[in-house]
Formats: structure tokens, C-alpha cells, sequence
């Protein structure tokens, strides 16, 4: 028998007619008439060269080879109801997901904690694993499963993945809060005379969208200090005279830290949220993008 010229049809007729071993029950069961049935019974004794069901006394009698399909055939028609049916509805509070999001650490900050709460508070048995950033690496991170969502800047955003803007981010001046030369909002010239610490996610980088915006002026400003996280920025800069050019909503809630506006003009950008297309239309990730989404 070759499977692939089979229609399924038959089996479920041969399924039916196991269980009823009757073709006018069969018949009543797929709300077909009963020449309809018998005929499908003859084209399933040619197709698995048996009889399949013999006349009894009170119905039909399997033959071994039918017997020996009962079981199977249940299971391979069940398990292909439950492939092709509707995803059911996502029900928050009796999910055990586990959310795997990839962020940077002013991402983590401006996006995962704001979401946080909501999250717990509906899907309160579900867990949540966020993954440092690599950009390089996220479309192959996302096409392998290793991913749900994907924080990504505007820039470079791999465009065979979904995307859905989350923000624009714009940039301010940050200092500690008792900082002498921050009292008042600095001009061009005392910016450029501060001493700034800056992020370099990859290590040992000195310059970012503020030198480039000072550059077209013609103006340059110092940057002695380089690190890789956020976090650690922003202790240097409550304990020291070092300033920083930080995204706003990294510092909404730091009363300790003193923000100004920059006396130039420093091109912001904006915060994409990525996902692989696999990923669209499931239940569950659509809730918990809406859920990040609705936190802003």
C-alpha cells in the first residue's frame, strides 16, 4: 500500500466501521448514505488487500488484520485531530512558560523591569530568563529556538525578523547630584571641559553618538574612563566628578544622579522589539509582547 495515495478520508470510514462494526451506524456516524460507506469499505480491501470485515451474526467481524489497525489507526487519527486543531487560548495564569528575552543592560532596565510586574502578576507560575545582547548572533539565536524576544536599537535590525517600535530614546547629561560644575545647565564650552566616563559594550571604546555630534561642530570633549555595563557607570558616577551622556529613561528614577539637558544636539534612537516569524501568531508570545508593550 502506498501511503501517499491514500486518502484519509478511509481511514476515518475505517476507524468508524471498527468501532461500529456496522455500516448503517458507520454511515449514520459520518452523516453519509450507506452505498457511500460500503463503497468506501471496498476501496480499503483493495488498498490493504484484505478483507478487513466479515458478515456476522450480529454486525461485522474484524479480520486479524483489521484488529491489528484498531489500535494504531485511533492513535495516528488522534494525534492528527490534535496537529491541524486551533492553538487553544492562551490562559496567563495557568502558563508555566519560560519567557527567554535577549537585552543590554540599560534594555533590561528600561524595558524587562517595567514589564516585570505585569507579567508576574498574570502568569504568576511562569519563569523568565533574560540573556545578555549579542546582535550578531540574533537571528541564529531566534531561527534555533533559543529565543522568544529580542531587544535591538533601530540600527541594524536584522529585517528578516518581525519588529514592532517600542520607544525613542533621547540622550541627557548626567552627574551626581551635589556635582560643582553641573549646578547650573552648562554651555558648550563647560561641556566640553568635563571629564566623562562612557559605555562600550565591547570594550576599550572612547568615542559614541556624543563625540560624532560634537565632531560636525568641530568641538571634542574627554573621555577618560571606558567600561562594558551600564551598572557599573552609574555607581562611578554617584561617587566621582565623572559625568556621563546616558539614555534618559536609564536614569528616570535615580534621585541621587542629577540630568540636564546637553547644550547641543545629539541624535537619540529607537528601541525595536524583535521576534522570528515561527513565533507570529502563537498564543502565548503574542500575550507576552502585548504585556511588554502595554508596561511602557
Amino acid at each position: 500500500m502506498n501511503i501517499n495515495s491514500l486518502d484519509l478520508n478511509l481511514l476515518q470510514t475505517l476507524d468508524i466501521l471498527l468501532e461500529e462494526l456496522n455500516v448503517t451506524r458507520a454511515a449514520q456516524r459520518l452523516n453519509l448514505s450507506q452505498p457511500s460507506v460500503s463503497a468506501q469499505l471496498a476501496r480499503l480491501r483493495t488498498e490493504f488487500n484484505d478483507v478487513l470485515l466479515l458478515p456476522g451474526p450480529r454486525g461485522m467481524l474484524p479480520t486479524a488484520r483489521a484488529e491489528a489497525l484498531r489500535e494504531p489507526l485511533r492513535l495516528a487519527l488522534e494525534a492528527l485531530t490534535l496537529a491541524v486543531a486551533p492553538p487553544d487560548v492562551f490562559n496567563p495564569a495557568k502558563s508555566t512558560h519560560i519567557w527567554r528575552i535577549a537585552a543590554t543592560d540599560y534594555m533590561s532596565s528600561a524595558l524587562v523591569l517595567p514589564a516585570l510586574k505585569m507579567i508576574r502578576d498574570a502568569a504568576p507560575q511562569s519563569r523568565m530568563a533574560v540573556f545578555a545582547l549579542h546582535p550578531p548572533q540574533v537571528t541564529q539565536q531566534l531561527e534555533k529556538n533559543e529565543l522568544d524576544v529580542v531587544f535591538h536599537t533601530g540600527d541594524n535590525a536584522p529585517p528578516t525578523l518581525h519588529q514592532r517600535k517600542l520607544f525613542s530614546e533621547r540622550y541627557v547629561l548626567v552627574g551626581r547630584y551635589d556635582h560643582p560644575q553641573l549646578q547650573q545647565p552648562p554651555t558648550l564650552d563647560h561641556f566640553c571641559q568635563l571629564e566623562f566616563v562612557m559605555v562600550s559594550p565591547d570594550g576599550g571604546g572612547f568615542s559614541a553618538a556624543t563625540d560624532n555630534a560634537l565632531a560636525k561642530l568641530g568641538r571634542e570633549r574627554r573621555v577618560v574612563l571606558s567600561v562594558p555595563h551600564f551598572l557599573f557607570m552609574l555607581e562611578v558616577l554617584a561617587n566621582s566628578d565623572l559625568v556621563a551622556v546616558l539614555p534618559e529613561r536609564l536614569v528616570r528614577h535615580t534621585p541621587h544622579l542629577l540630568v540636564l539637558t546637553p547644550p547641543l544636539d545629539i541624535p537619540g534612537f529607537d528601541i525595536l522589539m524583535l521576534w522570528h516569524p515561527r513565533l507570529h501568531r502563537d498564543p502565548a508570545q503574542q500575550w507576552l509582547r502585548q504585556q511588554i508593550a502595554a508596561s511602557l
